[in-house]
């Protein structure tokens, strides 16, 4: 599947009657488990999908495998082990297995003895397409990979893009419901990702909505009233703003592509990636930590609580969206759309929270302060950029640190022209260690607002 961003000729080639007894079948899907710049190189790499664990990592050949994250021995957790020549080994007993998932080795069998028929993991078809690596949910054989949702400008060698990863504490609905919304952004996002005064009402005509997603565009949602964009959700994972600016002699094309992943009930992954076909050298050559420091950590935390604490209170309340929810025509079309294809397409879903109705959804609200902006947790450590650059602070001010009482040392049994110099080299080390400290906070600490 290709998300083309020309409105008008994929309206007319996508628009799709009522369907009549369809069922969404969340299984025969693709989804995003993470970018392939993220993935450790010689360790597993764990996630789940609506609680169900899985694990990757790579054979000998250097392809990705998939297995369910559970040992058929003892039900431990394969991801807690190691790789060893392109085969995952159980941590509790030495157990190993192969890229379909068949058992290879036991060490308590004797040399001679058979290994049991059902000694096996099952497998999942695993596809790497355009940077993120993809699972499909369903039987193997069923996967048609042209049904992955990639992005047809990424494939143009002119366009530059950004990616983000982090973890959400609440389920995947109140994610897509939250960046399916414009009408936040000018308000919520005042000062990083819009203006309060650029808030008005927003013009959302919707093209398409089937089983296959709701496709829409707007106008006065940028800067200028007369601004205009596309905005659709693919269905289950992915919502893309696109959008056009003609400048004379160049035609600036840019987007941003939201996808998720359904890890469990109160746990969603989102993948977030920026993209154009214009950016300044600056911006070319600019470490993605320092973008996700600056930016996009800023974006996404500054809805955070703000989603947690209206989960809670629906949950608390007990009623359906349709009995708790105030929507306006000039806002949320979008919102309520989004919210009316899960009443509709949804039933199949292990949970989910639709307009009218719901499934397995919890009552018991949690407390607005329950759960904490971790930022270390939700996207340091997933981020390789973000990891690695943190490592570095902390070697640096380790480091900085040491220098500084050795050359400390060194200034008092010194005098003279020696002593100066080492008086002035320690004081560089500390303020060296200083700002790794600063630096590295930036790693750990969320964005509050003020």
């Amino acid at each position: 599947m290709i998300v083309d961003s020309k409105i008008e000729e994929q309206a007319q080639q996508t628009a799709l009657q009522p369907e009549q007894n369809q069922e969404f079948n969340w299984r025969d899907c693709w989804y995003p488990v993470c970018f392939v710049q993220d993935l450790p190189k010689n360790r597993p790499y764990s996630f789940s999908l609506y609680d169900e664990p899985f694990v990757l990592f790579r054979d000998l050949d250097g392809k990705l495998v998939c297995l369910v994250d559970r040992c058929p021995h003892r039900a431990a957790k394969l991801s807690d082990g190691q790789i060893i020549d392109g085969k995952i080994e159980c941590l509790y007993h030495g157990w190993q297995f192969g890229s379909e998932g068949q058992c290879l080795h036991i060490p308590q069998l004797a040399t001679d003895a058979k290994i049991p028929a059902n000694a096996c993991v099952q497998s999942f078809k695993i596809v790497e397409r355009q940077g993120i690596v993809w699972v499909w949910a369903g039987v193997r054989e069923t996967a048609a990979d042209e049904n992955i949702p990639t992005v047809e400008e990424l494939n143009k060698p002119e366009f530059v893009c950004t990616d983000y990863i982090r973890d959400l504490p609440y389920d995947q609905s109140y994610f897509i419901e939250n960046v399916i919304d414009p009408a936040h952004v000018h308000i919520s996002h005042d000062g990083i990702l819009g203006k309060k005064e650029f808030a008005r009402p927003i013009h959302i005509e919707v093209l398409e909505n089937s089983i296959a997603g709701i496709r829409s565009r707007n106008r006065g949602m940028g800067k200028f009233e007369t601004s205009c964009g596309q905005l659709d959700f693919i269905a289950p994972n992915l919502v893309i703003y696109s959008f056009k600016i003609e400048l004379p002699g160049k035609s600036i094309a840019a987007g941003t592509a939201l996808y998720s992943i359904p890890l469990s009930k109160d746990r969603c992954r989102i993948l977030l990636r920026n993209y154009a076909n214009t950016s300044s050298l600056f911006n070319k050559l600019k470490p993605q930590w320092l973008d996700h420091i600056l930016v996009r950590n800023k974006i996404l935390e500054g809805d955070l609580q703000l989603v947690v604490g209206q989960k809670a209170q629906i949950e608390r309340l007990g009623q359906s969206l349709k009995q708790v929810y105030l929507p306006l025509k000039t806002c949320d079309t979008l919102v309520v759309e989004y919210r009316k294809w899960l009443d509709k397409f949804g039933s199949s879903l292990p949970y989910y929270q639709g307009y009218s109705t719901s499934k397995n959804v919890s009552s018991e609200g949690n407390c607005l302060n329950s759960t904490p902006l971790d930022r270390f947790s939700q996207h340091t450590q997933l981020c390789s950029s973000c990891s690695g650059a943190y490592q570095l602070t902390k070697r640096v001010k380790q480091t900085s640190v040491g220098v500084a009482i050795a050359l400390a040392a060194l200034a008092i049994s010194a005098d003279g022209w020696m002593q100066i110099l080492a008086v002035s080299a320690s004081l560089g080390a500390v303020g060296i260690a200083v700002a790794a400290q600063k630096l590295k906070t930036h790693f750990e600490l969320p964005y509050t607002r003020h």
